[in-house]
C-alpha cells in the first residue's frame, strides 16, 4: 500500500499545476473511463483484469487529487460517478474520443505488479 501511495503522490497535482502531473479533473476522467471500461469488459479476460486494476488505481488517485484540491469527499465521489456514467455512454457509442482517452489513462497507470 505504501508503494501505491508514493506513486499517487508523484502523479497527482493541485488544480492548475504545470508539468507532467495530472489535475484533479484529469484523474477523475481516468477514473471514470477505466471504471466504465472495466464494467463493459468484465473481469474474466486479461484486458478485464488490467482495466479493473487501472480503475482501482485511478479511483485512489482521484481521492488523493480531491484532497490536494481541497474538495469534500462526497463531491469527489459524485464527480467520479458522473464521469463513469458519461464514460459508459461514450465508450459504448464511440463518442468524444473516449477510446483514445482510455488508452492514455492506461499508459499512465503504473505497473502495480
Amino acid at each position: 500500500m505504501h508503494l501505491i501511495a508514493t506513486l499517487l503522490l508523484t502523479l497527482v497535482a493541485p488544480e492548475g499545476a504545470g508539468g507532467g502531473l495530472l489535475s484533479y479533473q484529469d484523474t477523475v476522467r481516468c477514473s471514470g473511463l477505466t471504471q466504465a471500461a472495466s464494467e463493459l469488459e468484465g473481469g474474466e479476460s486479461a484486458r478485464g483484469r488490467q482495466l479493473f486494476d487501472a480503475a482501482l488505481y485511478w479511483s485512489l488517485a482521484s481521492g488523493q487529487a480531491a484532497a490536494a484540491a481541497g474538495r469534500p469527499g462526497a463531491s469527489a465521489d459524485a464527480d467520479q460517478t458522473r464521469e463513469r456514467i458519461a464514460a459508459v455512454r461514450d465508450l459504448s457509442e464511440h463518442l468524444n474520443g473516449a477510446e483514445a482517452a482510455l488508452e492514455v489513462c492506461l499508459r499512465r497507470t503504473p505497473d502495480l505488479g
